[in-house]
């Protein structure tokens, strides 16, 4: 960042902005750079043009204030519809109002000139003087400081008793890519008008976006924009095909940086190492892992039908829990073998490579009849089933249809259900009660909770339900005498238990 400068002194006055439609009058060419622009869009900004009246700003609502500073330090209009990244292209000049003061009071002096200073992210408030090695300049708000004037009175008083003179001078500071953010280099590239894209999910050092079709043409330069301003960030990858509802994996391309897809994330605690090309893995899910980990005791027996790398079967294992993990993706099934043996949850976790529907009638089955067929009055730990496929998970319900044999346990100690769904109902609650309900032959929505674990897309959610598996659904023959004796328990354990 290369720095002119030049004193102006004090012919800067309030008859230098008389403005005249949106043009700017021969009085007016003396203006600095940095206040031509604010001058020229006057419809744009209630009444700034006093320069004694700086407290007009600090009560403007705060998009107000972005939509100004986007002004200034905005990129060079000549770079829309950019498409290889050119960083020399982004050099800017712009001119901000300083002040001259002595080094050895620059500390004290900047905490009373907080409301002053220039605020923004990348560019120093205090340089080197380049004429004068005992002095410092501090830069200021080029919306707030037009002339000595500018200042409010207890930031001229302490001026006055540091023994500072309150003259400004102008700087010429130059702008270049590094002083962007992200997202207004983006938004000077693409079409003007259309939506800017800067957030991501972060899978390590793999940076995850899902482009738009409008931002297709620029998707390159979009990932070097994306990995040059995220520290860590050294691949940058679009999704360019639905997930694959088989092994929950999607194509993917890289637009930007190295191709290694092997890598190392840490979520709530816990590490987790996989190849993010070819396993499931989504980041905005750590709270969801979280929430059902807090559910569970020590003791407790979680069945996990659709386990990916393990981020609820490892942290359910570290709590003493006994894990049944199944997932149908050979390399999912690799790395989660890996990662209990990373977090030494190797000994607690039983893990399977099988579909979902027989994990449910063959190891599930086999374990809950030992589970349930031999409880005594003193077991009080519970078993939780989850599955999270979203996009398919209730379709397995259908497997808990006369799954066990025999007398059904109490109601108290019937599996819990923490089944996975997306809806685009207006009442999505409602929508997935009813699926899961018409899937399992009963109505839910009298036995159920559902918590809203995320938005998807527009009109588009995640949702998970929870319900204990009714003894008329487990168990095979059972009458309707014996499904009427069982609903109410059930009622009432979901008023009795915290889902």
């Amino acid at each position: 960042m290369r720095i002119l400068w030049r004193p102006f002194g004090f012919g800067f006055s309030r008859r230098h902005l008389k403005v005249e439609s949106c043009g700017i009058t021969e009085s007016e060419s003396s203006i600095p750079l940095a206040w031509v622009s604010l001058i020229q869009k006057p419809n744009r900004t209630p009444d700034i043009f006093s320069l004694d009246q700086r407290k007009r700003f600090s009560t403007m609502p705060e998009i107000e204030t972005n939509r100004r500073d986007s002004e200034l330090f905005s990129p060079p209009s000549d770079v829309r519809g950019m498409t290889k990244l050119d960083r020399a292209a982004f050099k800017k000049t712009v001119t901000i109002p300083v002040l001259k003061v002595r080094k050895e009071i620059v500390n004290k002096l900047m905490r009373s000139l907080k409301k002053a200073a220039l605020q923004r992210p990348g560019i120093k408030r205090v340089i080197e003087d380049p004429e004068d090695e005992e002095s410092r300049l501090i830069m200021l708000d080029p919306y707030k400081i037009f002339t000595s004037d500018s200042f409010e009175k207890e930031e001229l008083s302490i001026l006055k008793q540091l023994n500072v003179s309150p003259q400004i001078s102008k700087y010429n500071l130059e702008l270049t890519y590094e002083n962007f953010k992200s997202e207004e280099i983006l938004r000077a590239v693409l079409p003007e008008g259309q939506d800017v894209t800067s957030g991501f999910s972060r899978v390590g050092h793999i940076a995850h976006l899902n482009l738009r079709d409008h931002q297709l043409p620029y998707k390159h330069l979009i990932g070097q924009v994306t990995i040059d301003k995220n520290p860590g960030i050294t691949s940058a990858v679009n999704k360019i095909n639905n997930i694959d509802n088989t092994y929950r994996n999607f194509q993917m391309e890289v637009l930007s940086g190295e191709e290694n897809m092997m890598t190392k994330v840490r979520e709530n605690n816990y590490t987790y190492e996989f190849d993010f090309s070819k396993v499931y893995w989504n980041p905005r899910l750590s709270t969801e892992h979280s929430r059902i980990t807090e559910l569970l005791k020590p003791g407790d027996v979680l069945f996990d039908v659709f386990a990916g790398v393990g981020p609820f079967a490892i942290p359910a294992a570290k709590k003493n829990c006994t894990v049944f993990a199944n997932d149908l993706n050979p390399e999912s099934h690799k790395w989660l073998l890996h990662n209990c043996k990373l977090n030494k949850v190797d000994q607690k976790v039983k893990v399977f490579n099988l579909d979902g529907k027989d994990f449910l009638q063959g190891p599930v089955r086999e374990e809950l009849m030992q589970q349930l067929g031999l409880l005594s009055k003193e077991r009080k730990h519970s078993v939780h089933i989850v599955m999270n496929l979203p996009a398919k998970a209730v379709e397995f319900l259908c497997a808990f249809k006369s799954l066990l044999d025999g007398q059904p346990c109490s109601s108290e100690l019937l599996p819990i259900v923490h089944c996975y769904s997306f809806s685009k109902d207006a009442n999505p609650a409602k929508d997935v009660q009813q699926q899961a309900g018409t899937v399992l032959g009963v109505s839910l929505e009298a036995c159920s909770s559902v918590h809203l674990v995320r938005n998807v897309a527009p009109n588009k959610e995640m949702l998970c339900i929870t319900f204990q598996i009714p003894a008329a659904v487990l168990y095979k023959n059972q009458t309707e005498n014996q499904e009427t004796h069982d609903d109410p328990p059930l009622k009432r354990q979901r008023t009795d238990r915290d889902f």
